[in-house]
């Protein structure tokens, strides 16, 4: 299972989980988010989304 790496994926992450859930209607994911739902599991998006954004730079690649 995979981390997330950025705030960005974390929250994209979080968004896919809540549609996945069915708390959020998947029409309203945009961008990753809208991937993520197809491609991972329930539990994968839940270790991605509970990842803590303390130290993760905003996008991938920023420091």
């Amino acid at each position: 299972m995979a981390k997330a790496t950025s705030k960005a994926q974390q929250k994209a992450a979080g968004a896919a989980l809540s549609a996945k859930r069915g708390e959020t209607d998947k029409s309203d994911l945009k961008g990753a988010s809208k991937d993520m739902v197809e491609s991972m599991s329930e539990d994968e998006l839940e270790e991605m989304a509970s990842t803590s954004r303390d130290d993760l730079p905003e996008k991938k690649g920023d420091d």
